[in-house]
């Protein structure tokens, strides 16, 4: 009998880690209103804490891209998981401000860059080549399952205990299911003896199997940092990825609120931010898988627009309140939106593959964290200032289509093909 590939194993840890460690720190958007009602901050002052950890996220990504390809998976996964349980265990003794910013900012902040999209896009592609997409696409539906869950759950919790209750008993589970479970991790599979995608090694006699390379003058040079820097392709990158978090965490924070603002109530509208992440389940699966078929320009850009979509969703409620037009939003958010992990990992690793592709990759997430964080942030401050969300959603269309942009100029296909754009034969038995 055939033994399961480890790789399979690597996914299912990450579908557990990135399920719990996403979703903790989504939850904000659910502790959003009750720290509002009890202590009467601004909104922009409230969420600059969620955007706040964004800045810290930034700060640390290239020391996470480093100490990976120094120590690997297991060290960072376990950084992280006590630096977010920590955060999630002093939330509550929140009075001031600058608490909510050193507990949901800096501490589940800096544990978040590690246990999200960020840390598993560092070594779950290593695993992978002509399934690197739905591979990562299977991985990160783990947040869908984990909002549909974990979400409504906390909801739950702060509706009958409070929400310095709910934050409390979310630190235990993020330190009793995560700190062990990671212990498992492996940084590629050369390290165990195998080969990406389980396939087995190569008869001598046999031919070699047919390049995916397209461009081989840039694929052979030995990308460092310092030199990635200098290419446009890099620039392309964090244009695209930063606005792409952007737009995500700018509707993701702010959508609970504003859906029970135009009268959806605060139950449906928990279970609306769960269903989004519920909807990517299929989402990144189906465009991970095609993105390996068809490129991942291609699945970027569609999630580009269903991110666009739905700001234009959110914009028509305000006109036209209605559960429909709230369906339609959660779909294309989710089904669509999502689809951005599923190739986020594997557009940079294309690109720019090599013994340094921690530090290049944690370097992009600089820009797309800083993203992340001017999201919500600007569209709270634009909301306080204006009185409603309708320059802030309209300015989130406009910078979805420059992340669709951005990341077809920087062209990964142009330097790796993807498997269903070149002959890679299928793998040999083990």
């Amino acid at each position: 009998m055939a033994r399961i590939y480890y790789g399979w194993v690597v996914v299912a840890v990450t579908f557990v880690t990135i399920g719990i460690g996403v979703n903790a720190r989504t939850a904000f958007s659910l502790l959003f209103p009750p720290i509002l009602t009890e202590f009467g901050w601004g909104r922009g002052v409230t969420a600059g804490a969620f955007s706040f950890g964004f800045v810290v996220s930034a700060i640390l990504s290239p020391l996470m891209g480093r100490l990976m390809d120094k120590a690997g998976p297991r060290v960072v996964m376990e950084l992280g998981t006590v630096l977010m349980g920590a955060g999630l265990l002093l939330a509550p003794l929140t009075s001031q401000p600058w608490h909510l910013y050193l507990s949901i900012g800096v501490l589940v902040g800096g544990g978040s860059v590690c246990l999200g999209y960020s840390g598993q896009s560092l070594f779950l592609p290593n695993w992978f080549v002509r399934r690197r997409g739905m591979a990562l696409g299977i991985a990160f539906a783990g947040v869908g399952v984990g909002s549909v869950t974990l979400l409504p759950w906390m909801q739950s919790m702060i509706a009958q205990v409070g929400w310095r209750t709910a934050c409390w008993t979310l630190g235990l589970v993020v330190l009793v299911v995560l700190a062990p479970i990671n212990l498992l991790l492996r940084k590629r599979p050369e390290d165990m003896g195998l080969l990406p995608d389980g396939d087995a090694a190569p008869h001598a006699s046999a031919a070699p199997p047919p390049s995916n390379i397209v461009d081989p003058a840039w694929a052979s040079v030995d990308w460092t940092l310092a030199r990635a820097l200098r290419t446009g392709r890099f620039w392309w990158l964090a244009l695209g990825y930063g606005a792409g978090l952007y737009v995500w965490y700018a509707v993701q924070v702010h959508q609970t609120k504003y859906l029970t603002e135009i009268g959806v109530s605060p139950t449906a509208a928990a279970w609306a931010l769960g269903f989004v992440s519920l909807a990517g389940i299929p989402g990144g699966i189906v465009l991970g898988h095609l993105s390996d078929r068809i490129g991942r320009e291609w699945v970027w850009a569609i999630s580009c627009l269903g991110f666009a979509f739905c700001f234009l969703a959110l914009l028509a409620l305000g006109f036209y309140p209605s559960m429909t037009l709230v369906y339609l939003m959660v779909i294309v958010q989710g089904v669509l939106g999502y689809g951005l992990t599923s190739v986020m990992g594997a557009i940079v690793a294309e690109i720019f593959q090599g013994r340094n592709f921690g530090a290049i990759f944690g370097t992009v997430m600089v820009a797309a964290l800083a993203g992340g964080a001017a999201g919500p942030w600007l569209t709270g401050t634009l909301h306080d200032v204006l009185g409603d969300y309708v320059l802030a959603f309209w300015l989130g269309v406009a910078i979805s289509l420059i992340s669709a942009l951005a990341v077809w100029r920087a062209a990964p296909r142009t330097v790796r093909a993807v498997a269903g754009r070149t002959p890679i034969p299928p793998p040999r038995s083990a």
